[in-house]
């Protein structure tokens, strides 16, 4: 990943006056799950970030608090496990 695409994705963490703090194992991971959910569900980074963290608030129930369960899975467990927790949440169908 470039720097400028890591400070990239690190500036837009933060939404409005709250900023999410993680370490940067737990954003690279973060980063791949919505660079991976982008890619399978033909989104943007953005429309998925917006969907995991102020729809579905995800980001903070879901991907950092089982950040050590998952991220030692494959991308396609990881991918599928999140559009999972997604239709759950009534965000995909």
């Amino acid at each position: 990943m470039t720097n400028q695409k890591y400070e990239e994705m690190l500036n837009n963490l933060v939404t409005g006056d709250e900023v999410i703090f993680m370490d940067e194992k737990t954003l690279e991971f973060t980063i791949f799950c919505i660079e991976s959910l982008a890619e399978r569900l033909k989104m943007s980074s953005k429309e998925i970030y917006k969907l995991i963290n102020s729809d579905t608030d995800i980001l903070n129930s879901y991907i950092i608090p089982c950040y050590e369960a998952l991220h030692s899975q494959s991308k396609n467990y990881i991918v599928e496990d999140l559009i999972e927790v997604l239709k759950e949440r009534g965000a995909l169908k």
